[in-house]
């Protein structure tokens, strides 16, 4: 529990060094997946957003995080896969996602990436009002304005990273 706390407190941490406004909400543990959040807590799934790690098959490894309308699916593998400019990309396994972002799988979010890690924003989040993401903890997420993503380090506004859900 004291991991997740410092997680989510480097992410607040992270979101006031860059100036980034942001409403924090708390939320179960149980229901921190995108899905039992919106269900739970009447959030619709156009405004929330998964940050989802991928990762090379073939070594050396490369890896890049992906943030995706939570009503929709990433193009994994063709459009990540070709901005990536790998043959085979996979999910990474929650161990490789905490051991990459000391974020654990519900918690993961945009903000406070390892440096140099790419970071590939579906563009149909930048039509949103806002936009909910994870906070670094399963137990709470992070409102923002979906346009704060662009000034991320890394950060690229892709138009087709996802497909219909």
């Amino acid at each position: 529990m004291v991991e997740a706390e410092d997680a989510a407190n480097k992410v607040v941490e992270a979101l006031e060094a860059l100036g980034i406004a942001y409403e924090l909400l708390d939320c179960d543990p149980d229901f921190a997946d995108t899905a039992a959040f919106c269900q739970r807590y009447g959030y619709p799934p156009e405004n929330s957003g998964n940050t989802i790690i991928v990762g090379s098959r073939r070594e050396p490894k490369q890896y890049s995080a992906c943030v995706v309308q939570a009503s929709r699916r990433l193009d994994v593998n063709k459009t990540v896969r070709r901005l990536m400019g790998v043959r085979r990309l996979s999910f990474a396994t929650a161990e490789e996602t905490q051991a990459l972002t000391g974020m654990a799988i519900g918690g993961v979010t945009a903000f406070n990436l390892p440096e140099g890690l790419p970071l590939y924003v579906d563009g149909e989040l930048m039509a949103a009002e806002y936009v909910i993401l994870g906070s670094g903890s399963r137990s709470s997420k992070v409102k923002v304005s979906p346009g704060v993503l662009c000034g991320l380090p890394g950060a690229t506004v892709v138009p087709d990273l996802s497909m219909p859900g």
